[in-house]
């Protein structure tokens, strides 16, 4: 069963900003976006940074190299240690970098004479210890409500 918890009035909780608070031992975010109230678990899937302590911002698209778009200004969360950006609406990564990567090639530094001087690490990916792998929203999101111009909210 879920516990209700109220966080604040709607007129201390103004559209862009943010109160983070601690319900039930964990550290929720809970956002204002446009008159819509969000609560995410305050905590990056990368390296456990405080991700609701980070920027709020958009997103660049492109079709292609020429044309870069903005796009979802004020709804999207910007990680503060590394910059992973997070849906606040879904929790869901906006570039999916678990899944997306760079292809690497060995490489070796060698002496005039051709005999290898030193080798390179082998391309082992993100050593940071995520494992992100799915289609499940990588941040907890948790139901929110208004009732009686109290922002609620639901773990």
């Amino acid at each position: 069963m879920e516990k209700r918890f109220e966080i604040c009035s709607t007129d201390e909780l103004p559209p862009g900003d943010r109160t983070i608070v601690e319900l039930n031992g964990h550290s929720i975010g809970v956002f204002n976006v446009d008159g819509e109230y969000y609560a995410l678990k305050n905590d990056c899937p990368h390296q456990r940074a405080p991700l609701c302590m980070g920027k709020v911002t958009g997103t660049t698209s492109a079709t292609d190299p020429e044309n870069v778009e903005w796009k979802d200004d004020g709804q999207i969360l910007r990680c503060p240690w590394h910059g992973w950006e997070f849906d606040i609406a879904t929790g869901e990564s906006v570039f999916n970098p678990h899944k997306v990567r760079a292809r690497s090639f060995d490489t070796a530094v060698e002496s005039a004479d051709g005999e290898p001087a030193e080798e390179s690490a082998p391309d082992g990916g993100c050593d940071c210890g995520a494992n992100l792998e799915g289609e499940q929203s990588p941040v907890d999101t948790y139901a929110v409500d208004v009732e009686d111009k109290q922002i609620v909210v639901y773990l």
